[in-house]
C-alpha cells in the first residue's frame, strides 16, 4: 500500500470497534494531535463549520496525524463548495465529515465529489500528503484513495434527514450516518433534551437504517455523559464517537483548576 497511513475508522469497523474522535475547533498548533494520540483518540474531527481554521490550518493537522497514525476528518461548511471539500482532500484530509445533509440527492453529491472517477469526479493532482508526497502511479491514487482515503460521514441534524434515513443510508460510498444531536434535538422542539423520548426515537430510526445498509452509526454533540454514550455504543451500535472537543476540555477543566484552588484557599482560612 502507498499511503502512508492506514483509516483507523474502517480498521475498527472491520473489527467491530470503536473510533474515537477528538475535536479540535481553537487550537491550530500541531502538537495538539499528538496530545490526541496519546490519549488514545484514533481519529481527529477537525472543525472548519464552526471555527475559523483556514484550509493551511487544517491541512497542517490533517500532514501530522498521517505521520503519527491517528486518521485526520474535516467538516466542512455547509454549502462550502465542491472545490473546497477537494481542497480538504488534497491537503491531508482521510475523509469529509459533511453537514446538514437532508436528502438521498445531497448523500450522493457528497460521496460524488470525495471520490475520483469512475465513481466520482473528484479531480486529479500529484504528490498528495496521503501519498507522502511520493510521485504515485495514477491508477494506484484512484485505486486506494477511492477504498482507504475518503471516507464519507454525513450528518444527520433535522426531521428531513431523519425522515429520509432509510434512502440517505442506502447511498453507496457513504461510511458515516453522524448524529449531530444539539441541531437534531433543537429541530425535534427537545433542545438540549437528549433523554427525550422524540430525540432518542429519531436516534433508533437511524441506528436501525445503518444496520440495514450496512453503515457506521455515529454519535456527536454529546460529550461525558456515560448513560446516553452506554446506550448509544451498546444498545443503538455506534462505531464512532466524538468523545469531545479541544474547547470543551479546555472549558471544564480550567474551571475544575481554580474551583479545587478555591477549596484550598477557603480551607486554610478555618
Amino acid at each position: 500500500m502507498a499511503l502512508v497511513a492506514s483509516n483507523n475508522l474502517r480498521l475498527g469497523a472491520a473489527a467491530s470497534r470503536l473510533c474515537k474522535a477528538f475535536g479540535i475547533r481553537l487550537v491550530k498548533d500541531t502538537q495538539v494531535v499528538q496530545l490526541a494520540k496519546n490519549a488514545g483518540f484514533d481519529a481527529l474531527f477537525i472543525e472548519m463549520e464552526h471555527s475559523n481554521f483556514s484550509l493551511e490550518d487544517t491541512g497542517s493537522l490533517c500532514r501530522t496525524a498521517l505521520q503519527i497514525g491517528i486518521t485526520p476528518f474535516v467538516r466542512v461548511p455547509y454549502q462550502c463548495g465542491d472545490g473546497f471539500v477537494q481542497r480538504a482532500l488534497d491537503g491531508g484530509a482521510m475523509g469529509v465529515i459533511f453537514p446538514h445533509i437532508h436528502t438521498r440527492r445531497d448523500a450522493e453529491a457528497a460521496v460524488s465529489i470525495s471520490k475520483y472517477p469512475p465513481w466520482g469526479k473528484r479531480s486529479m493532482t500529484g504528490q498528495l500528503p496521503t501519498f507522502g508526497l511520493r510521485p504515485t502511479p495514477t491508477d494506484k491514487v484512484v485505486v486506494e484513495s477511492n477504498a482507504e482515503a475518503s471516507s464519507v460521514l454525513l450528518m444527520v441534524e433535522t426531521k428531513e434527514s431523519v425522515s429520509n434515513i432509510e434512502d440517505i443510508a442506502s447511498v453507496e460510498g457513504v461510511d458515516v450516518l453522524l448524529i449531530g444531536s444539539n441541531d437534531l434535538s433543537i429541530e425535534l422542539g427537545v433542545p438540549g433534551l437528549f433523554k427525550s423520548d422524540e430525540f432518542r426515537s429519531a436516534l433508533e430510526r437511524v441506528s436501525s437504517a445503518c444496520k440495514k445498509s450496512g453503515k457506521i452509526f455515529g454519535l456527536a454533540g454529546i460529550y461525558e455523559n456515560r448513560e446516553l454514550q452506554q446506550w448509544a455504543i451498546n444498545t443503538l451500535g455506534a462505531g464512532f464517537i466524538l468523545g469531545q472537543q479541544d474547547s470543551g476540555l479546555l472549558a471544564r477543566s480550567s474551571q475544575e483548576v481554580t474551583k479545587a484552588l478555591l477549596e484550598i484557599a477557603q480551607e486554610s482560612r478555618v
